[in-house]
């Protein structure tokens, strides 16, 4: 299998809220043999939807760091769509540091995560995402709710939540502010999510919302939080 390994060049452009950048190279589901390593140490390729983002050092790392809109409701979270991406099956690695920000809401989790098969600039998309202050938490249904899959616009987490408790949602360990690393495994309607390089997913899908389609894959983090992203890999 060959892979096309990308270094990508900063430059960042953030206008009306939307950051656009010169595409990398495309990676689609159609082309499987081929793979792409994105180290995120750039913002090339990516809209910025509902924020904006800019390059960061984190723990010793280069990395993408979300940003949301100032004065906007912390709801519009923010989300980079790589453009140039089209997957339908495939396996989506990168890692990951999600905090709540200082003065936000106590009720904030640190939420950050990854979205796939994402449609309509952001408007339709798979999520698996996590909340890294409930990984260790003294409260056993808080650690129960660690990991969680939704899936946008109809099945937001608390609508999955309410009709089909604990379906959608599992534990893993997690710090919040911590690098850890995500990998998602898509096939058909069926997703797998793995943290920290685990044998086994913490979390299984056997019914995504979505169907068996397929979109951009994109980075993810709620408006509340301290979101940074490096190291992703598709293949």
């Amino acid at each position: 299998m060959k892979k096309i390994w990308v270094a990508l060049a900063l430059t960042c452009c953030v206008f009306l809220g939307i950051a656009t950048i010169t595409p990398p190279q495309r990676c689609t589901a159609a082309t499987t043999s081929a793979a792409m390593e994105n180290r995120l140490d750039s913002l090339s390729g990516i809209e910025v939807v509902d924020g904006s983002a800019e390059m960061s050092t984190y723990r010793g790392r280069r990395a993408v760091h979300l940003l949301a809109l100032p004065g906007h409701p912390p709801d519009d979270s923010p989300m980079a769509i790589l453009k140039e991406t089209d997957m339908k099956d495939g396996t989506i690695e990168v890692e990951v540091a999600g905090a709540p920000k200082p003065g936000s809401d106590p009720d904030n989790r640190g939420f950050i995560g990854v979205v796939f098969r994402v449609r309509e600039h952001g408007s339709r998309a798979e999520y698996f995402y996590l909340r890294p202050t409930n990984g260790r938490a003294d409260d056993q249904l808080r650690r129960n709710h660690s990991v969680q899959y939704q899936s946008m616009p109809d099945y937001p987490w608390y609508r999955l939540r309410k009709e089909t408790p604990g379906v959608y949602e599992s534990y893993a360990d997690l710090e919040p502010g911590v690098w850890t690393k995500m990998k998602i495994v898509v096939a058909g309607t069926k997703a797998r999510l793995y943290v920290n390089g685990a044998e086994q997913p913490c979390l299984m899908v056997n019914d995504l919302k979505l169907g068996d389609s397929r979109g951009a894959i994109g980075l993810w983090a709620y408006g509340g939080t301290d979101g940074y992203f490096t190291n992703l890999q598709v293949h």
